[in-house]
């Protein structure tokens, strides 16, 4: 009598390995479809921030005859007006900078700690200048100016005082770079323990919280003098020669050193976020390979 083997099913007849090599190789395929899709993306938005500078600087360095000049960029440390439209700008930029860290980090770091209930609050005052145009701010602001100059004497007529708008105008981008480093630290705890060990509530914010939160005041910093250096609404209607005032002006002369001086703008401001993200908390991250042990 002849003993007949029943057929093997196919999914026995399968090595044991075989599915989770097919797995793996449908993951690698998903994970380089996102990488093309990163790079693509990656691509389109280096050419999109790129594009503009390199037309920039084409056109700020046309010469005569079709060739190429930086006498655009020399005439800038000679026009005496420019000079001192960059200089009250950077002066702007860093009393905005200081007056909005004094302002809104003792603010945010006392809500968070004390009067959790007054955040959202705190978040709606901060955020309300984006609901707010530039022309209202200054139709609302013109009389106070106005009455500044003719009582104040010199400091009323100075355009030093456009830091007190422009720190309402970078409260909502500094609020949300300062809140979610905040978001990312225990802060409470962080000052009962510095509380606890006798430190005064100055002392705790300034050596226990404030280096924790380093990154998002960068940030808020980056973010604060980019804008003032960008902005020009505001002082041209006040009649204040900053940066973008004079290099509007200018640009009804002499286009070639408008242009200039913009793209001079744009890279420093591209350089001052590099140096940022270089050295702030997190810009440079290790990645330590933890070797498991053989089993």
């Amino acid at each position: 009598m002849t003993l007949l083997s029943a057929p093997v099913p196919a999914a026995a007849a399968e090595e044991p390995g075989s599915g989770a090599r097919a797995k793996g190789a449908g993951r690698k395929r998903g994970s380089r479809r996102q990488l093309g899709v990163r790079i693509a993306i990656l691509v389109l938005v280096i050419g999109w921030l790129v594009l503009p500078l390199f037309a920039m600087l084409e056109f700020s360095t046309r010469g005569n005859y079709g060739s190429r000049s930086l006498d655009s960029y020399s005439a800038i440390l000679n026009n005496q007006n420019l000079i001192d439209g960059i200089t009250t700008s950077l002066q702007i930029a860093v009393l905005t900078v200081l007056g909005m860290l004094l302002l809104l980090v003792p603010t945010m770091i006392w809500t968070v700690i004390r009067v959790p209930r007054m955040r959202r609050v705190v978040e709606f005052l901060c955020l309300l200048p984006l609901a707010i145009p530039a022309i209202v701010i200054v139709v609302g602001v013109a009389p106070i100016y106005r009455w500044m100059g003719q009582h104040l004497g010199a400091f009323g007529a100075s355009a030093l005082t456009l830091t007190f708008i422009d720190i309402i105008l970078v409260l909502p981008f500094a609020y949300r770079a300062i809140d979610s480093s905040l978001r990312a630290i225990d802060t409470a705890t962080l000052a009962e323990a510095s509380r606890s060990l006798g430190a005064g509530w100055p002392r705790t914010i300034l050596q226990v919280i404030v280096p924790n939160i380093r990154g998002g005041i960068l940030s808020a910093s980056v973010l604060a003098i980019a804008l003032v250096l960008g902005e020009y609404t505001i002082s041209s209607l006040l009649s204040f020669n900053t940066l973008q005032v004079v290099i509007a002006l200018l640009g009804k002369r002499d286009p070639f050193i408008s242009v200039a001086v913009s793209f001079a703008a744009l890279v420093f401001a591209f350089i001052l976020l590099f140096v940022i993200t270089r050295f702030a908390p997190g810009g440079r991250r290790t990645q330590q390979a933890v070797e498991e042990p053989a089993a």
